[in-house]
């Protein structure tokens, strides 16, 4: 395998201006119309060394990260390469998402603008069939998918691979990560020999080198080597903030802060539609983004957003993967990512198509060490914030509100309204000042106009004698519903309805419960996993949102039905001399022995 390594800065619009031009590459003229058209001027480096080994007719295995440019780098000579005749497939585009496939589809749109007769099908999961069936009975040249629905419509006939001449497995990693492996392996193995292929991935794990030694035929080892982790044009914050005080923090944020379009991630499903809900209910343009929302319903709300018609999205990793919107201006981690590769994936939504971009770090006290480890695999420091405070928030609104007159005084309408004003004083005497604060409240909550600081938590006062420390209580002394400290949390004894004939372990239990209700793994006590059911230890005073969301948290398929745990019934005893009097009562007295 030949290697070629290439320095790059990651970023969607990295481009070497010292290096060679697009005409450089022997890309024909219809396809550099189209690069014109989408604004390119010169390749970025992996584009540079990709596009020549794949225009020769090589195999490539691409070393990247998300956002070098890599699209284009398979797509172009792809495209060059393609014979658009017939109705089965020439070229066939793996990808772990349906979100990164609907992307790449588009980017072969692009491309291919000026090429005639050219058709580009995306096939994914979340989509009807029908739509796919009619695409592909209409003939596609380039088909893009995930790997589940290529496999379902080549179990049904409906897609003919027999014709392919190039094969792409785009973020291959990701793929095997999301369990794809085996179907890679199967569509692979229903392609032609002669295929040329090209492989991307940001990682080389041991099952994309047996892949690549297995499928590809001494291919080209191209790597992208990144300076740094996270582009150069975004400028990254972060706020200490705790759990609690998290939504009035975001609200401060939201009204101070000047933005064009924001994601807001958060870890859980459950926590998208919570969190765009309380910003609706304060005034916001905002919605939620998650792996159970409808494709369609999906697909309208980011069309929603790259319009302007909505201005917040609340979304889940796996949910923002893929998404492209220029107008993205700032991304907030509502909830820290636990790896330092999510966190870049993340604010890598912004500063897209060469703009700047701004992503705001969330950090609770307890977190502080995920907030080093973000900036050591980064090697770029971020900036504390401060949070805008009452006052700030207050003066943004008065202004605002100034500005909205000032908007609303040079509209065409406004002499209807100064005349219906003016004959409402005459009418009833009242100064136009009143009149005018009367038509200010019908649009505002006088009440809440202002913001209020929100009170401090009112401590508990301490007893006078320090309590005795008491040893962590076993799960299987059975009191139902004691508690006790752990390093300084109160944790109690909760009951979820799977057990060891539902073959679960305690790594499962802790992800599950960690995942969805956005707990950490400190947070956990004892497990104990009885035959139906298990015990489970976590903090106390868990907040009504959360235990919610863990009532309706699946394990192995078996909804959990989280609840306190009560114990068995508790039987009647009696002390020592209460059983001797009971006992005396039932037995006969024994008679002493005759001396």
């Amino acid at each position: 395998m030949s290697t070629n390594q290439v320095d790059s800065v990651s970023g969607d619009d990295d481009r070497d201006t010292d290096g060679p031009s697009f005409a450089d590459l022997g890309i024909d003229e219809r396809i550099l119309a189209a690069i014109a058209d989408v604004g390119y001027e010169s390749p970025s480096p992996i584009q540079a060394a990709t596009i020549p080994p794949l225009l020769s007719g090589a195999d490539v295995v691409g070393l990247a990260q998300t956002g070098t440019g890599k699209t284009a780098a398979f797509a172009i000579p792809i495209l060059m390469g393609l014979e658009a005749t017939g109705r089965s497939p020439r070229a066939l585009v793996l990808a772990p998402t349906r979100e990164l496939a609907i992307q790449v589809a588009e980017a072969f749109g692009r491309y291919a603008a000026h090429i005639p007769g050219l058709h580009v099908l995306p096939i994914y999961g979340g989509q009807s069939y029908g739509v796919q069936l009619s695409g592909l009975r209409r003939g596609a040249h380039v088909v893009v998918g995930t790997p589940g629905r290529v496999i379902d419509h080549l179990e049904k006939g409906t897609l003919d691979l027999s014709q392919l001449q190039y094969l792409v497995l785009d973020e291959a990693d990701e793929m095997l990560k999301m369990g794809f492996q085996e179907d890679v392996e199967r569509i692979l193995a229903d392609t032609p020999s002669d295929k040329q292929v090209a492989l991307f991935s940001a990682t080389m794990p041991p099952a994309i080198r047996k892949i690549s030694k297995q499928y590809l035929h001494d291919p080209v080892e191209i790597t992208v080597k990144a300076k740094t982790s996270t582009a150069t044009n975004i400028t990254q914050r972060w706020v200490l903030v705790s759990h609690q005080r998290k939504l009035d923090a975001l609200t401060r944020v939201l009204e101070v802060e000047s933005f064009e379009a924001m994601i807001i991630f958060v870890r859980t499903k459950q926590a998208t539609e919570e969190l765009a809900e309380k910003l609706r209910a304060r005034g916001f343009s905002a919605a939620a983004i998650n792996g159970d929302i409808a494709q369609n319903q999906r697909e309208r709300t980011i069309g929603q957003l790259k319009s302007g018609s909505l201005d917040i999205l609340v979304a889940t990793d796996v949910a923002a993967r893929g998404l492209d919107v220029d107008r993205i201006s700032h991304v907030v981690n509502y909830d820290i990512p636990h790896d330092t590769e999510s966190y870049v994936h993340r604010i890598g939504r912004t500063g897209r198509a060469g703009r700047s971009g701004e992503a705001l770090l969330f950090v609770a006290p307890r977190e502080r060490h995920l907030l080093k480890s973000i900036e050591r695999a980064t090697r770029h420091p971020l900036t504390e914030m401060q949070l805008p405070s009452v006052e700030d928030v207050n003066a943004q609104r008065v202004t605002k509100f100034g500005d909205a007159i000032t908007e609303n005084l040079a509209s065409s309408n406004l002499a209807l309204f100064r005349k219906l004003i003016e004959d409402y004083e005459r009418e009833h005497n009242i100064p136009l000042a009143d009149i005018a604060a009367a038509l200010a409240l019908g649009s505002h909550d006088g009440d809440n106009f202002f913001m209020e600081p929100e009170p401090e938590p009112v401590e508990r006062p301490q007893r006078d004698r320090p309590l005795r420390e008491r040893p962590a209580r076993r799960l299987d002394e059975d009191r139902g519903g004691a508690h006790h400290r752990v390093s300084g949390t109160e944790l109690a004894t909760y009951r979820i309805s799977v057990g060891k004939r539902h073959r679960v372990v305690p790594g499962a239990i802790v992800g599950a419960i960690a995942n969805e209700g956005g707990l950490r793994r400190s947070d956990f006590g004892h497990i104990s996993i009885r035959p139906d059911h298990s015990l489970v230890e976590l903090p106390a005073q868990l907040p009504a949102e959360t235990l919610e969301a863990l009532r309706r948290t699946r394990i192995s398929g078996v909804l959990i039905q989280l609840q306190l745990d009560q114990g068995p019934p508790q039987h009647r005893t009696f002390s020592r001399g209460q059983r001797r009097e009971r006992e005396g009562a039932k037995r006969p007295e024994r008679r002493k022995p005759r001396s």
